[in-house]
């Protein structure tokens, strides 16, 4: 018999057998549905039209699904209005309004339509399970026209006055924006975002605000997620490198109109200490316009080379405060021959095509001046004083955690670290000595700490988790970063492309190896069969012939990805994993243009043996423990341990 005080408490719900049983047979008859449908995204990087559209479309299910409704009953066109309409229903119907088309006779054409797409969508889940998705106001029409039988002459009119009724008092348009949200709710049963949903896209924020009012969502952090995160803790170095991404970007709204980062100080400080300093080699990357906060391509190349420089000097303060990182290689200010503009890096020699350093000490590199000391605190009091920014992080960490294992799959972002003899990397510190999972689950307590951990309470460790967030965002044996070392440095100061070079950690070429992926499954304690590893960080050159399937189909590498700037090398706009009860199949995104058909190829790429039921997920697990624990009950009952009421 399980605890008897557990039972008592569980017996304020279900007061009687009666009641205890009913619940044993709801259960059940769930078990024996179908699963949901798991949409997987990674790099989001900031495109929120691109994924916006990807969310609304199901990543092109929806259009798929619109096929299978109606076939050739509706012209290739119209199936595309519809769509259309399903992604945005306010654009939609406004734009059907200024037609001149009879608005009664279309709303209730479109009821209709959007009525079948919703019994095709839902017809693997219950009806409580529907309802409960429905919007409140509606949810008695929308049932009823749902199970509306075409046979039964004696409710013909009773169905039909739902529909007139609904068009008289004027809700029409409310109502079929209720239908197209119903439709988009029912086709994504669970979204996992893998990491970098921040940096290079113009709003990141706008993404946060789709993640936040989506029924089922978690998050595996990124390093780009992680050097945001950063600093809203306060990571100076962390706040640097987000603000030098976000210039050399032209993320300029994202920070000033999201999420209200005041950067006239910066912008000032730029245009004073680099007024004559053309900044050639930061110039900005102008993938896509600023609506709110428009800054001309010279200052905002000033701005960014200023944080840049600033970051630099951070970074070499971290990098001497903490030798246990290993990264001694990244200080590079101090390898500068200032006299003959030359630099140093892992013993070769290169000129520098920039040796304009009027904040630098050469004796003293890594100091800041006292103009850069005073930018960054008040930079760093408008990260720390971000009402929204804030509201986002916390959804970040609430949702969000390095790694997560969900039906028999491992979710992270980048890699587990590995030595060359396929080995996990081990990492030491004062708090121990970590590899594999175990190094995981430690990181994933120190990013933790350096948010919620109280500086008053325990200020050391506080301090070392908010310095390990930028560890984390570019250290050598960082999971999230994957590689020997970050080159930013290189990139803007030097011309020889072999300075640049980032070598993957080994994890990377033991990607294709079947025995190594298994050993790290394992490692999380997952069986190898119907097991996969899920994770993105890395681009997939699909038109190099690479391919985001790997290791006999046990990892997927699903960043192809979404951000602009990496369409011309990798030729695609990245993946959605999709998996349903019947297969794991890629959508393969285009580049997004608004106004144009952007629906996804899909394609099957592992189909399961048998149909995968709710019985078979962690949630069937999770139901099948809630009816063992009303078994208990029931017996509670019946031996007079509990009365019945």
């Amino acid at each position: 018999m399980r605890d008897l005080d557990y039972l008592k408490l569980l017996s304020q719900k279900y007061p009687n057998s009666r009641k205890a049983g009913a619940e044993i047979i709801n259960l059940r008859a769930i078990c024996a549905l179908p699963k949901g449908t798991e949409y997987f995204f990674s790099d989001l990087h900031g495109e929120d039209r691109s994924f916006v559209h990807l969310l609304r479309s199901s990543s092109g299910i929806i259009r798929a699904k619109i096929t299978e409704t109606f076939g050739d009953m509706l012209s290739s066109q119209e199936q595309l209005d519809l769509a259309n309409l399903i992604y945005y229903p306010d654009r939609i119907i406004s734009n059907a309004r200024q037609t001149g088309v009879d608005n009664a006779e279309w709303q209730k054409i479109t009821i209709f339509r959007l009525v079948q797409i919703v019994k095709c969508v839902g017809r693997k889940y219950t009806r409580s399970k529907v309802r409960k998705k429905m919007p409140e106001d509606y949810a008695y029409a929308i049932d009823e026209l749902l199970h509306n039988d075409a046979k039964d002459v004696d409710k013909k009119q009773y169905y039909q006055e739902i529909i007139n009724g609904i068009i008289d008092v004027d809700a029409g348009d409310e109502f079929i924006t209720a239908l197209c949200g119903l439709i988009q709710n029912l086709t994504i049963d669970s979204l996992h975002i893998i990491g970098d949903i921040f940096d290079r896209g113009p709003h990141a924020d706008v993404i946060m605000n789709e993640l936040m009012n989506f029924h089922d969502v978690d998050i595996q952090w990124g390093n780009h997620d992680v050097s945001w995160m950063g600093a809203a803790c306060g990571n100076t170095a962390c706040i640097a490198n987000v603000l030098r991404i976000a210039t050399s970007y032209n993320s300029f709204d994202v920070l000033e109109d999201g999420y209200g980062i005041n950067l006239r100080p910066l912008s000032m400080f730029a245009a004073s200490t680099y007024a004559d300093d053309p900044c050639d080699n930061f110039k900005i990357h102008q993938l896509d316009e600023n609506k709110y906060d428009s800054v001309e391509p010279e200052l905002a190349a000033k701005m960014c080379k200023a944080i840049s420089i600033i970051q630099f000097k951070l970074e070499g303060q971290l990098i001497m405060q903490h030798p246990e990182y290993e990264m001694e290689d990244r200080l590079l200010l101090n390898n500068i021959d200032y006299d003959k503009h030359t630099v140093t890096i892992d013993g070769a020699t290169y000129k520098l095509k920039d040796w304009n350093f009027p904040t630098v000490d050469p004796l003293h590199p890594y100091n800041l001046t006292i103009e850069e000391g005073e930018l960054i605190h008040t930079l760093k009091m408008s990260f720390i004083h971000s009402p929204l920014l804030h509201k986002h992080i916390r959804f970040i960490y609430s949702h969000g955690a390095m790694y997560k294992i969900c039906n028999n799959n491992l979710l992270y972002h980048g890699c587990i670290p590995m030595n060359n003899d396929g080995s996990f990397v081990e990492i030491s510190n004062a708090d121990g000595s970590f590899s594999g999972r175990s190094l995981m689950d430690y990181l994933n307590q120190m990013c933790i700490d350096a948010y919620f951990l109280d500086e008053v309470t325990d200020p050391v460790r506080k301090r070392k988790a908010v310095d390990l967030m930028w560890y984390l965002w570019c250290g050598k044996n960082s999971p999230l970063f994957g590689k020997d070392k970050i080159t930013t440095f290189e990139h803007y100061f030097v011309d020889d492309k072999a300075a640049c070079k980032e070598t993957f950690n080994a994890y990377y070429s033991y990607t294709d190896n079947k025995e190594y992926v298994e050993k790290i499954l394992s490692e999380f304690g997952l069986g190898c069969a119907g097991s996969h590893i899920i994770n993105g960080h890395v681009p997939v050159e699909v038109k190099n012939g690479e391919s985001p399937v790997k290791a006999d189909g046990k990892l997927y590498v699903i960043d192809g990805g979404l951000s602009k700037a990496y369409h011309e090398k990798t030729g695609i706009a990245g993946y959605t994993l999709i998996c349903n009860s019947h297969h794991l199949a890629l959508a393969v995104h285009r580049s997004f243009t608004p106004g144009q058909e952007y629906t996804p190829k899909i394609v099957s790429t592992e189909e399961f043996e048998k149909r995968v039921m709710v019985r078979d997920t962690d949630v069937g697990r999770e139901l099948k423990k809630q009816i063992d624990d009303l078994k208990e009950l029931m017996e509670a009952y019946k031996n007079g341990l509990i009365k019945e009421k």
